[in-house]
């Protein structure tokens, strides 16, 4: 990989977020755009909401741009942005006059299944795991759920932008160790989507002047989950599961309990594992860098999955993830 380019593309998403975020602010304020704490909330004053314009602004930009410097496919350069964008329009709709889940649902699978369709060969996603036809149906399902699962985990601060730094910087670690030019295309647009992150957090972070909305942590899902599927379908799907395993574990398992107690999922809540450890004592900053912490662990297993160690990985990765919850769910004694 071209780590002068990979640098130069993570320095200029940064500052041209972080600059168009700062005039960003201004806008929504004045719009009164402001997301206003309830019971539900993990914030206790109003604060912009919306900051996912400039970051998926920036990004898609960057990603039209390394696409068509690399000669990437139709799909890769247009097609993906596109519906990003897409889902972009209609989270910020939502954004402003909040509505039913069943019509963010449908534009979600429309555009993963957009995109599955009209995908190049790209081999198998699970890599014989599962039967040939199942394979693209169970990846569309799977993406369907990170898209929300990104969205559901958007909800102290900085925590999304860490993420999407992780597993941005992640992919393109991956991408170091195993090699390969589809593997390098995929890096530089994780740097890209790591970079955009980086500038917004520089005002997300704790006491966050401005919240990225349905309008960035949807379209951030809908990219990274490509991202991930990519690297999967490029015979690297346990780095593709561990990059994101933490969010995968405090979203499925608190989803799942909920769902097992009746409750309507769809609905905000504030009892992921990591709203518990606010909730307890821990506090915004504190739970925002020990998953940035974790993240970094995930990362560094990922690359010894890429190296051919892969069942290892897995193996630690979990252990470390159900490690992390159980801390979390201790709060301020973690």
């Amino acid at each position: 990989m071209n780590v002068l380019l990979a640098a130069l593309i993570l320095i200029l998403t940064a500052v041209l977020a972080l600059i168009a975020t700062r005039a960003l602010l201004p806008v929504l304020r004045g719009r009164a755009i402001f997301d206003h704490p309830n019971e539900r909330s993990s914030h206790e004053r109003p604060t912009p909401r919306g900051g996912g314009l400039a970051v998926i602004a920036v990004l898609l930009a960057a990603w039209i741009g390394i696409g068509s410097f690399l000669g990437d496919a139709a799909l890769m350069v247009w097609g993906v942005p596109v519906a990003a964008f897409a889902l972009a329009a209609i989270s910020w709709a939502d954004d402003l006059k909040s509505r039913g889940p069943l019509g963010r649902l449908v534009v979600q699978a429309a555009a993963v299944t957009g995109v599955l369709v009209l995908a190049p060969d790209h081999g198998l996603f699970f890599q014989g795991l599962l039967p040939a036809g199942l394979d693209p149906v169970v990846a569309g399902i799977l993406w369907v759920w990170f898209i929300n699962l990104f969205n559901f985990m958007d909800g102290i601060d900085g925590i999304t932008g860490v993420e999407t730094f992780s597993i941005g910087t992640g992919l393109a670690v991956v991408a170091v160790v195993v090699g390969g030019p589809e593997n390098q295309a995929l890096a530089f647009y994780g740097i890209a989507a790591a970079g955009a992150a980086l500038g917004f957090l520089t005002l997300n972070w704790h006491p966050a002047k401005i919240f990225m909305g349905d309008v960035g942590s949807v379209p951030l899902g809908f990219l990274l989950g490509w991202l991930l599927l990519s690297l999967a379908a490029n015979g690297q799907w346990e780095a593709a599961v561990i990059l994101p395993s933490y969010y995968l574990a405090d979203a499925t398992l608190t989803l799942g309990r909920r769902a097992v107690r009746g409750e309507k999922i769809w609905r905000p809540h504030r009892r992921h594992f990591y709203q518990l450890a606010v909730q307890r004592g821990l506090g915004h900053r504190a739970v925002s860098l020990r998953v940035l912490v974790v993240n970094g662990a995930l990362v560094l297993l990922a690359a010894l999955a890429g190296s051919g160690q892969a069942v290892t990985a897995l193996v630690v990765a979990a252990v470390i993830n159900i490690a992390f919850l159980f801390r979390l769910a201790r709060g301020a004694g973690a």
